[in-house]
């Protein structure tokens, strides 16, 4: 096998090849799958993708915004409707949208933030949670 010339900065692969994805998604089990479709549709501004139902019920929903898909499924409960959901666990969106206007549209929409956009680390950025309690960041893509 000839040898490679590897940039600095830059791993080798390893053999076999190493994985590469292409995209992500994130599923969350909620505790109300109608609270949380309601608000990541008409607070968030996601698009409802696709619906999942059983017997004629919800039970799940791919949603949409810009290239980013959230899956959420109806929890069944069976590890207990108290425990602490997200923790240690954050969604990370950026955006080429304006973070200010974007918040604002979010709570004249009735959703709410945990505190004004602020700048960080050169980008502006905003924090809420959803009715779960799952954490998300919106920054500013540069």
């Amino acid at each position: 096998m000839p040898a490679q010339s590897i940039s600095p900065g830059f791993a080798q692969r390893a053999e076999p090849e190493t994985f590469r994805a292409r995209a992500i998604s994130a599923m969350l089990a909620v505790k109300d799958i109608q609270k949380s479709l309601a608000w990541y549709r008409d607070k968030m501004g996601f698009y409802v993708e696709q619906k999942f139902e059983r017997a004629g019920k919800l039970t799940g929903a791919a949603l949409k915004a810009g290239d980013v898909r959230i899956l959420i499924s109806q929890d069944d409960g069976g590890t207990g409707w108290d425990r602490v959901k997200g923790a240690g666990f954050t969604l990370q969106f950026t955006t080429a949208q304006d973070i200010d206007a974007l918040a604002q549209a979010i709570k004249s929409r009735g959703g709410w933030l945990e505190g004004e956009p602020k700048q960080e680390s050169g980008v502006r950025v905003m924090r809420l949670r959803d009715p779960d309690g799952f954490r998300l960041v919106i920054s500013s893509s540069r």
